[in-house]
């Protein structure tokens, strides 16, 4: 894998952080950023800023992506937060190891199939209460600064503390995303995100000073004030208030698992993935698809390149949703998913001509049954 900087980490929706020697280009919009400090990349300018700043100061990749990370759940809420998820890749170049951490929560223990069926739950409303894991976010953070950071959360935090407490503007984005008609009925949304319940817009300043105080909380008491202390137990109490099974050992017993990376070739790169029960799989089996057609002679976004694309990310998505699951319960045949001549099995149904209507997983009915598994999964339209 060709990799430059000392360090770079990767968050899933999240920042990219790492310095690389880049060529310029004749007539690009933009200037050039230039450092000798490192770079940081994230969806919205305050958190590369509150992350670049980290660097200024003397932290390294992990501070500084923590750092970017906290800031893009105040600004972003809708993308990224403490209730989310973590899945992070770290490259270490001192020793060249790759480093993968999964903290992706749980279910609660007492959500089981026939709790759900004594309670008529017949389809799983996607922003209702029983798709609410255990966040893993801070754990994650945890689980990184303690193996790789060098500062501590009061200094990590702050940015994201200071912008919570003091305010923002919103950009065009966030005020669009904002309003989001499926939300409006969420207790507590309109209390948090509609200020005397007008829609804010472009350019209105907001502030959050819940989540500055949760954030704080984190910054002093680390870990344990999200998963064991009277926010834990705030969070519990509204969890269940809406009908949740959630419970205070739940948030106790949460770790964050470091796993070994998954990874495919792509024409000389070695590209990485968190495995599953991540979805980073479809990704790399969307490469090796990709990789028998010739990508480079069609040309960037032309309609050859983009339809054998979308079609490579229909038959590697439909592998996923069929076999991808928690490791720990039901068996994922990665090196099966992974592997070149399945590539070229699926890369032999697309059709340049035409779009495909109905995809079919791969037949990996063998590989399972040699294990005495089967796998089940649930798809959300």
């Amino acid at each position: 894998m060709k990799l430059f900087a000392l360090a770079a980490i990767f968050f899933a929706i999240s920042p990219i952080v790492m310095a690389q020697t880049f060529s310029s280009v004749p007539g690009q919009g933009r200037s050039m950023v230039v450092t000798k400090f490192g770079i940081v990349a994230a969806p919205q300018f305050l958190a590369s800023q509150a992350g670049a700043h980290i660097l200024e100061q003397g932290g390294n990749a992990v501070d500084a992506a923590i750092a970017a990370n906290a800031v893009m759940g105040v600004v972003q809420p809708y993308v990224n937060g403490i209730g989310g998820d973590l899945f992070a890749l770290y490259y270490e170049a001192k020793t060249g190891k790759l480093y993968a951490l999964n903290a992706s929560g749980w279910s609660p223990k007492a959500l089981t199939i026939d709790y759900l069926k004594a309670h008529n739950v017949e389809q799983i409303n996607p922003i209702g209460v029983e798709t609410i894991d255990i966040p893993g976010a801070v754990a994650g953070w945890d689980a990184l600064r303690t193996r790789f950071g060098t500062l501590q959360f009061s200094r990590t935090l702050a940015p994201a503390i200071y912008y919570a407490e003091n305010g923002f503007p919103l950009a065009e984005r966030n005020a669009r995303y904002w309003v989001a008609e499926r939300l409006m009925k969420q207790p507590g949304y309109r209390e948090t995100y509609l200020p005397n319940g007008i829609a804010p817009k472009v350019g209105d300043e907001f502030r959050n000073p819940a989540l500055a105080n949760s954030l704080r909380q984190v910054a002093e008491h680390g870990r344990d004030a999200f998963y064991n202390g009277p926010m834990t137990e705030t969070m519990v109490k509204f969890l269940r208030s809406q009908g949740g099974t959630h419970t205070v050992e739940d948030f106790k017993e949460f770790q964050p698992e470091w796993v070994e990376p998954i990874s495919t070739t792509y024409r000389g790169w070695t590209v990485y993935e968190i495995p599953p029960n991540g979805q980073g799989i479809a990704a790399l089996s969307m490469l090796n698809i990709m990789e028998q057609f010739p990508m480079t002679q069609y040309g960037h976004n032309s309609a050859d390149a983009l339809h054998t694309m979308i079609e490579a990310k229909k038959l590697a998505y439909a592998d996923m949703y069929q076999y991808v699951g928690d490791p720990r319960f039901t068996t994922v045949p990665v090196k099966e998913m992974l592997s070149k001549e399945l590539a070229k099995k699926r890369a032999s149904l697309i059709r340049m001509d035409k779009a495909s209507c109905q995809v079919v997983p791969s037949d990996l009915k063998q590989t399972l049954d040699a294990h005495g598994k089967t796998t089940i999964y649930l798809h959300h339209r």
